[in-house]
């Protein structure tokens, strides 16, 4: 009897596909439930069963997965985007396989309730704010004083955050919000923040260890799309410990410490302050940059995990990972996008990846879907690996033909740096 891997759900940014690849290396048959097998990367990829599936009916998948268990023996069920985890975490109690703690990963979704828990235990944060209609979030913005971050209390991927500068960009983003262009996964409710200004960093955890800590970059706001980073953060040891310290406090405060965790910060004036807990692995490419910069695979520990082994996290070596995002800077439709195998081709690179295709409708949101495409580089150290990536970078272009301007329509886009 085959020994199954249960993928529940869809993933970002590419982070599906690594997972089956990564069960089929550790001998087991990938099976992945979604509700729509076709919208992800990894449907119809070798050896990978797919099957449709209410991911919304807990009751459906657990008779999926005991169909399934007639056929296999269920080595493990896992999820890799937010809202999957916490179901995945259901399956497994109910089917008594190792798995994150579901109310857990539920209430830090939950971005206000992760900041009342975080705030309990004296975790550095931004100031903030609940609100349930547009006259509470321009009240806590007034109070908590401009610029503020106004986003969805529960979401991820950026969907729906913005920094407002004024008073008139607060109500424009709070209507946006309210108005029926946002989808609610819940009753609407909005977070308003503190700007914290500083350095963004980001720690990847798996257990309670801390394996690699990053720093990234984004374009220029009101919104916070990718544009690069590199793992590791050139920090002083002092700064690194400071960080790796408030990370474990997250995990305490928020009942982790199962399989991974992802942790965003800013370091201001105060050093560094949370701006949100991931109860999951960061999306594509993060892993495959802890890979490249110290030789562990987070996704084929967290597998190893969720099977019920021991996962092994020890570097094998150090170098210095980075990832430079292809970003559009108009809408309209993608008319050519070329030179990924001459970048591809640059000493140094990993990866080159496109997300899209040729007559591609592209419309901006200002979150991770603004991505064209990634590149990949490591080497010994940052100044060469940034000279990498730009060397690559430079020798990819694409066209998107603006909607409305017929007479532009072949006029190049060029790339965001």
């Amino acid at each position: 009897m085959a020994r199954a891997l249960i993928l529940i759900g869809g993933t970002i940014m590419g982070s599906g596909l690594l997972y089956l690849r990564a069960a089929q290396r550790l001998g087991l048959q990938p099976i992945a439930l979604s509700d729509d097998p076709t919208r992800y990367d990894h449907f119809a990829a070798k050896g990978v069963e797919s099957i449709r599936v209410d991911t919304d009916d807990l009751d459906a998948l657990i008779r999926e997965c005991s169909r399934l268990r007639a056929t296999h023996e269920i080595a493990g069920i896992t999820g890799a985007a937010d809202s999957f985890y916490a179901t995945a975490g259901k399956l497994c109690r109910h089917f008594d396989l190792p798995g994150p703690n579901p109310e857990a990963i539920e209430q830090c979704l939950d971005k206000y309730t992760q900041r009342q828990l975080l705030a309990a235990s004296g975790v550095p944060m931004p100031a903030y704010r609940l609100a349930a209609n547009a006259a509470e979030v321009e009240d806590s913005a007034a109070e908590l004083g401009l610029p503020v971050i106004v986003k969805p209390a529960v979401g991820s991927n950026s969907e729906g955050v913005r920094l407002c500068r004024t008073a008139d960009e607060v109500v424009e983003h709070t209507t946006h919000l309210l108005g029926g262009e946002h989808t609610w996964r819940s009753s609407p409710r909005i977070l308003v923040e503190e700007f914290a200004q500083g350095p963004y960093y980001t720690a990847e955890i798996m257990g309670k260890e801390v394996v690699a800590i990053g720093t990234g970059e984004f374009g220029p706001p009101p919104h916070f799309v990718y544009r690069g980073g590199t793992i590791p953060a050139p920090l002083t040891d002092e700064e690194h410990e400071r960080i790796a310290e408030v990370s474990l406090s997250c995990l305490r405060a928020l009942g982790l410490g199962w399989g991974p965790t992802g942790i965003e910060f800013r370091w201001t004036k105060r050093g560094p302050v949370v701006i949100e807990v991931n109860p999951r692995l960061h999306g594509s490419p993060t892993p495959q940059l802890v890979h490249l910069a110290y030789g562990v695979d987070l996704i084929t520990e967290h597998i190893k995990v969720a099977i019920g082994e021991e996962c092994d996290v020890r570097r094998g070596h150090s170098q210095t990972a980075g990832v430079r995002f292809l970003v559009a800077d108009r809408d309209g439709t993608l008319d050519w996008i070329d030179g990924d195998s001459q970048a591809a081709a640059v000493s140094g690179v990993a990866e080159v990846k496109f997300y899209v295709e040729p007559k591609a409708i592209i419309e901006r949101k200002g979150n991770y879907r603004d991505c064209l495409g990634h590149i990949i580089a490591t080497s010994s150290s940052l100044p060469r690996t940034e000279a990498i990536l730009q060397r690559a970078f430079d020798l990819i272009d694409f066209s998107i033909a603006p909607f409305s301007i017929i007479d532009e329509a072949n006029s190049p886009c060029a790339k965001s740096t």
